[in-house]
């Protein structure tokens, strides 16, 4: 089995030296210079050119607002290809062990990190994000493979001894073809977040990147064909919501795990009931931070700082609800400020830089809407939430902005009450631990929540009455693919990373076994 795969690795690594010269190329990259014109599109284990191009939308660098390339929806047809081949990939890598799958998805996040420079320039400059943001998110990416191939070989069932001798035992089994729906804040790593898991338990996946950021998820696809998996295992579809809405309601189409906004997720579920496939959903967030004033201060402001403005303010677990415990309120305040005010801002490519673009001008144009909303209904800008233009000429066109502190907050204000999506923080005072919890929970979102204490007990006591599926304890942003995320409420359900995922993207049979002479009544 292993010298057949072998002879495929072999041929494939030779027919993806030209696929894989994009990613080479970003040793030379910088921004402002790149222009994708390889088909974005991936199944079979090949590029695939698009049928029609009549839909074809620009999409932009957001440094510098230049076209970067054209994505191309997928129609009916390439949707049922991509599965078809999905299916075909399946019925081979499903009947692989947990060890031998576990090999070709090392092999696969040796890749990864053998190229990670390069992959994070062009998620980069796809993106927005800072490099050093970048680089974190391909560590995160290629260590999410590495996991799960760890626990592939440990997929199990249970054996149970029943009466006479008869026994029962269950088999955890794959699901079969998983659609996976990305968004655009962290391109590579969700479509590795979501693909790790469901390779892992013997699935396969179509996956289809936001409209946005199109070009490093098929970067993925070589990588894993790389690496020896059947061609068809992991495909990519490009397209918005129609597309989205052929592959939810595909019959071959076994389970959808989404990550993007509520109204989105929302219609996600709703066609996926149709069909009764299997959902994963990981939502918005508008997550609260509650500091104490026994805290430690300096980690406290490094986390409220990690917190809000870590891509760009662009990401659902923020803590965007800063809760400040009024006798530190105006040092908190001034220290804040002052750190804000000194984040570099400029070409995400430069190492020096801690801030890139907004996503789109859409965007940014939404998220100073909301602190110009903001200013209206009584808060105070105390720093930020301006169009930021740096001095380099080829970032003019692009999508900055000053991070924002706000002040003088109420918690029935839009700014505390939406998900804004951009470096926005809102600061609110605190009296009491109770009082904090109570308005802490007040919010449809449930994603993530966080806690400054030295007090340990009021730490854990918190964190257990926190409505939210993550709680931060003296950190905040941090994601090991070691343990779950995911959220209550609005904020979706099922989880990403950790060994309960496997969970998600599996099955259990129960066989049971006589062992003596059937007893009848009839």
């Amino acid at each position: 089995m292993f010298l057949s795969r072998g002879r495929v690795f072999l041929g494939s690594f030779l027919r993806l030296n030209m696929a894989q010269s994009i990613v080479d190329s970003m040793r030379t990259a910088s921004t402002g210079t790149l222009l994708v014109t390889d088909h974005l599109n991936y199944w079979g284990g090949k590029r695939v050119k698009p049928r029609q191009e009549r839909n074809a939308e620009p999409v932009f660098e957001p440094a510098t607002g230049r076209v970067l390339c054209q994505m191309i929806p997928c129609g009916a047809e390439e949707v049922d290809e991509a599965i078809k081949s999905a299916h075909s990939a399946y019925l081979k890598w499903s009947k692989l062990s947990g060890m031998e799958r576990a090999r070709v998805m090392l092999e696969a996040a040796r890749i990864i990190r053998e190229r990670r420079d390069n992959i994070a320039k062009l998620e980069v400059i796809n993106n927005g994000k800072s490099i050093s943001e970048a680089l974190v998110d391909i560590d995160v990416a290629w260590q999410s493979i590495e996991y799960y191939a760890g626990l592939a070989g440990g997929l199990a069932g249970q054996h149970v001894q029943l009466p006479g001798g008869a026994f029962a035992y269950t088999r955890r089994e794959p699901l079969g073809v998983c659609v996976g729906i990305g968004a655009w804040n962290y391109p590579f790593q969700i479509a590795t977040w979501k693909s790790a898991p469901a390779l892992a338990c013997g699935n396969a996946m179509v996956f289809k990147p936001s409209p946005m950021t199109p070009v490093t998820a098929v970067i993925l696809a070589e990588i894993y064909k790389e690496a020896g998996v059947p061609d068809g295992l992991f495909n990519v579809v490009q397209g918005g919501a129609e597309t989205g809405s052929l592959l939810c309601h595909h019959p071959m189409v076994a389970k959808v795990t989404f990550t993007g906004s509520v109204p989105t997720g929302k219609k996600v579920m709703e066609m996926s009931a149709k069909g009764v496939k299997q959902v994963t959903l990981e939502l918005g967030g508008k997550s609260p931070l509650i500091i104490f004033k026994d805290c430690d201060f300096e980690n406290a402001v490094k986390g409220a700082l990690m917190a809000n403005f870590l891509t760009q303010g662009q990401v659902c677990c923020n803590g965007t609800r800063v809760f400040v415990q009024r006798e530190i309120m105006p040092q908190f305040v001034e220290e804040v400020v002052k750190r804000t005010k000194a984040i570099p801002i400029g070409d995400p490519l430069l190492e020096s830089t801690r801030m890139g673009a907004l996503i789109s001008k859409p965007q940014l144009e939404k998220v100073l809407g909301y602190v110009s909303q903001a200013k209206k209904e009584g808060a105070k800008v105390l720093c930020g939430g301006e169009p930021y233009v740096p001095s380099d000429p080829k970032l003019k066109g692009g999508y900055f902005m000053t991070p924002c502190i706000l002040d003088n907050c109420r918690d029935d204000m839009t700014c505390v009450k939406e998900e804004i999506f951009g470096p926005v923080m809102s600061i609110l005072p605190f009296d009491t631990e109770e009082e904090v919890i109570r308005r802490a929970n007040n919010t449809t979102f449930g994603l993530a929540s966080g806690v400054f204490t030295r007090d340990i007990s009021r730490a854990h006591r918190v964190a257990e009455n926190l409505e939210a599926g993550t709680c931060f304890i003296n950190n905040y942003n941090i994601s090991p693919v070691e343990v779950p995320f995911g959220g209550y409420k609005m904020s979706g359900f099922g989880r990403e990373n950790g060994q309960v995922t496997l969970e998600y993207f599996s099955q259990l049979k129960t066989v049971i076994v006589e062992m003596g002479d059937v007893e009848s009544v009839f």
